[in-house]
């Protein structure tokens, strides 16, 4: 028996690449993670500091110019003219008319003016039915925006109010009475652009930006509007945190925010995290040396990983493959005295005993195999030799000597064909013109009631090599139990197809004489492994065509298209030994 060399634990593999791992490896990862750690930590910390105050003044600017725009809205909801001109207009002549619209221009021109965040301010004057803004001037009431702002207000809580893709603020000037609409509707719309120009002033850092939420609108500004559609999608995940990272096509993004009460609006920031990381430039020196100590590290590691294990367990796993293709003469050695070599002599030793050992079992099993083989082949032969006879006798008594002559000549290719060599394996073109001669013979007897289909070998399928009386035995029973009951139309088919898997032979014929079931029995019986069954042809051809090509090949049983049997031979061609 060998022995297991004798050695200190030291020699072992485990112990090897743990003791280089622990000592080369672990401290610099150690060092190297605390180092990154503190250091990202510290200038994650920083800029979130900076970026939220930056944020908290854009709110409190923001904050008082909307308080200003406000008390300019009051001013102008309490102002004599305007007001005289809603009551009054009706009772105006022209002159006035003009005088007050020209005022409440010039008005609201001072309105506008008084505040860079304001684009337009509107006065929608339901009496009138005009509607007096700094841009448009004078216009027909603009009954869309007066309805929607007029209901807007005391509708939510929220000061600012969504229309279009900005925001607006808005109030109105009711008579008094219950249940009636506004006198007018003043609407101030505020410069989408100035607000996104005023954002863009946050961003403090190159790649950064900023964006605004509402909020109950659900009305966004962003400073970039590339990243606006790429970004919708994430922008409610920043609100319901004060710092979060996203990550947006690939690249990760360091987000801070803050929010206002007064305005029901959500300020944040987004900073591509390579500029977080640029504090991180003092510590390039120990980031190289860290990466130079693990690359040195991962080399050493990985060589003496490749060495000691992957390479012995490598040729192992090949040997053992060689193995299962059936290769058995191998012989591996390993130099050194350590567990590779152990299973390395237990594997030759192994492959020895099991060469002796298949050299017995599997040649026995071979010659079983093939007198199986013989057995099976020649329990099929008198068939056909019973059948040939009842024909003949028919014939003689008819006295058709030309069809005799042309019988006998057919019946000597037939036996010509089943005594010429003792060979287990034909040339399916061989096989194929046997079976043609088969038909042949019983188109002399029934040619007024069958007919028969018998399509053309392709060239492809010529050299394959099959087992003898595979097709001649199925044409057969096709017309034993299924044609020669038949008393006209009767027809048999024989085709062949080919794939690059498998090989078939189809032979149908539309003689309904089983049912479904009964078809379905006959496959079940063919596919058992049981020995119970009595060795029918059909199951004898099945059984040497499993012997010869393996699972996967046989015969297949199902209803044809004709409304007969249909058997599909099925002949496996993964392995080239079966293709002459």
């Amino acid at each position: 028996m060998l022995k297991f060399p004798a050695h200190s634990w030291r020699n072992t593999i485990f112990m090897r690449q743990v003791i280089i791992y622990l000592i080369v490896i672990l401290p610099i990862i150690l060092l190297g993670v605390y180092l990154y750690n503190w250091s990202y930590k510290n200038a994650s910390e920083g800029l979130s500091r900076t970026s939220e105050a930056q944020l908290s003044n854009y709110l409190e600017a923001f904050n008082r110019e909307i308080e200003w725009m406000e008390l300019q809205e009051f001013d102008l909801l309490e102002d004599n003219e305007l007001n005289r001109l809603v009551v009054t207009w009706e009772m105006m002549d022209n002159v006035e008319k003009r005088a007050s619209l020209n005022y409440l221009i010039r008005r609201l021109t001072s309105f506008k003016n008084s505040s860079v965040y304001i684009k337009d301010v509107y006065v929608h004057i339901r009496p009138v039915n005009k509607t007096i803004s700094f841009g448009n001037a004078i216009s027909d009431l603009d009954v869309e925006k007066f309805n929607y702002f007029r209901f807007s207000i005391g509708r939510s809580e929220q000061r600012l109010v969504k229309w279009g893709n900005t925001l607006h603020l808005s109030t109105s000037k009711y008579n008094g009475m219950k249940g009636e609409e506004p006198l007018f509707v003043i609407q101030i719309e505020l410069d989408r652009e100035k607000l996104r120009y005023a954002l863009d002033q946050v961003n403090i850092y190159p790649e950064s930006g900023s964006f605004l939420i509402s909020d109950t609108t659900g009305f966004v500004l962003m400073s970039d509007e590339q990243l606006s559609g790429r970004l919708q999608g994430d922008i409610r995940e920043v609100e319901e945190a004060s710092t979060t990272k996203l990550i947006i096509d690939g690249k990760k993004y360091h987000i801070d925010k803050a929010h206002s009460d007064k305005l029901g609006v959500t300020v944040a920031s987004y900073l591509p995290e390579e500029t977080v990381r640029k504090p991180l430039g003092k510590f390039v020196i120990w980031a190289w040396l860290f990466a130079i100590m693990t690359f040195i590290a991962i080399a050493i590691y990985s060589y003496s990983t490749y060495k000691f294990v992957h390479k012995p367990l490598l040729l192992l796993v090949q040997s053992f493959r060689r193995m299962e293709g059936g290769a058995l003469d191998i012989h591996i050695e390993h130099e050194e005295k350590d567990e590779f070599g152990y299973l390395y002599n237990r594997f030759n030793q192994m492959l020895n005993k099991l060469q002796a050992l298949i050299d017995q079992d599997f040649k026995q099993k071979l010659m079983m195999q093939r007198a199986e083989l013989k057995q099976l082949q020649s329990q099929i032969n008198p068939h056909f030799l019973y059948n040939s006879f009842f024909i003949l006798n028919s014939l003689a008594r008819t006295g058709d000597t030309e069809r005799i002559e042309e019988f006998t000549n057919m019946l000597g290719e037939y036996f010509r064909f089943i005594t010429r060599n003792g060979e287990d394996n034909v040339l399916l073109a061989e096989e194929t013109k046997h079976s043609r001669m088969y038909t042949e013979i019983q188109k002399l007897r029934f040619s007024r009631r069958i007919r028969v289909e018998f399509d053309e070998l392709p060239k492809e399928m010529a050299n394959i090599r099959v087992p003898r009386l595979i097709i001649q035995p199925i044409i057969e029973n096709a017309y034993e139990h299924s044609l020669e009951k038949m008393t006209e139309d009767g027809l048999l088919r024989v085709a062949f197809e080919l794939d690059e898997t498998a090989a078939q032979i189809i032979v149908e014929n539309n003689g309904n004489r089983l049912s479904d079931t009964e078809i379905e029995d006959l496959q079940n019986r063919l596919d058992s492994p049981s020995e119970s069954y009595e060795m029918t042809g059909m199951m004898n051809i099945h059984r040497r065509i499993l012997l010869t090509y393996g699972k996967n090949s046989g015969l297949l049983l199902s209803r044809s298209e004709l409304n007969g049997l249909k058997v599909v031979i099925r002949i496996k061609l993964k392995e080239e030994k079966w293709i002459a």
